[in-house]
């Protein structure tokens, strides 16, 4: 594969730390949260900016997919709640991933459909697969 686009970022100090990307417009600092002994406090972690990025980049798989299918989506949304645990099997950490995906005004089993597709494309999925537990929830309205 040759990339279309490349983005680079530097995490200096672990998750206690600093990320910044090479453009200057990523500048967080980094802090365990109090859940894995950290101190917490108002600072990101490499779980919320992975459940940013998967969010995103599921969104826009579902709008391609939407479009190729002619169904409009209203106001959707995408949100990933990652959880990082310990890994009882073969020590160390792992992830998992629940994505909700909020669609109004569609029926179920075109929606469905829809995540069902965009889980397939979705490079963020594509990385995932097979690598970590993702469950796909469709939340519609009533």
């Amino acid at each position: 594969m040759k990339p279309k686009y490349q983005a680079t970022a530097t995490a200096a100090g672990g998750r206690e730390g600093q990320v910044t990307s090479d453009d200057g417009v990523l500048d967080l600092q980094l802090a365990l949260p109090k859940e894995l002994g950290g101190k917490g406090g108002n600072f990101t972690n490499p779980e919320q900016l992975f459940a940013a990025g998967y969010a995103a980049c599921f969104g826009s798989a579902l709008q391609l997919v939407a479009q190729q299918q002619k169904v409009k989506l209203g106001d959707f949304n995408v949100t990933a709640a990652v959880g990082i645990g310990e890994d009882d099997d073969e020590g160390g950490f792992l992830l998992q991933v629940e994505l909700d995906v909020y669609i109004p005004e569609i029926d179920v089993e075109v929606g469905e459909d829809l995540i069902n597709e965009a889980h397939e494309i979705c490079p963020y999925s594509k990385a995932t697969r097979d690598n970590i537990d993702v469950t796909l929830n469709l939340l519609v309205d009533e």
